[in-house]
């Protein structure tokens, strides 16, 4: 009994990190974008809003925020003319490379199934 017990304990706590997760990569762009500074470790915010198809300027900027202030990206403000701002994923948001990939593997073998292609 008192093993069961232990068992939903954990069972709880490991529910909890997934919604953890799921509140911090919520929404339709937050992990595509995250791929795009993954692939090209620094992005331009015009390189981000051209890999992610469909997502306006504001939006962009609105997640960009979110993950910074999660600690996932990092915001740097170059001194050029005009001014360049450039995103790179800190150590933390270098921690979700592997799930990257792994969704990015998912993602080619489930459209393959479906598609046929």
């Amino acid at each position: 009994m008192e093993c069961k017990v232990r068992e939903e304990q954990q069972h709880k706590k490991e529910m909890m990190a997934v919604q953890d997760s799921m509140d911090v990569l919520n929404g339709k762009w937050k992990i595509a974008i995250i791929s795009s500074i993954c692939y090209y470790n620094k992005r331009r915010f015009s390189d981000i809003l051209n890999d992610v198809a469909g997502i306006s300027n504001k939006m962009l900027s609105k997640e960009l925020k979110e993950l910074e202030l999660n600690e996932l990206i990092k915001r740097t403000v170059l001194d050029t003319q005009p001014v360049t701002v450039q995103y790179e994923l800190t150590e933390h948001g270098k921690s979700l490379q592997t799930i990257i990939t792994n969704l990015t593997e998912w993602g080619i073998a489930h459209r393959k199934k479906i598609t046929g292609k």
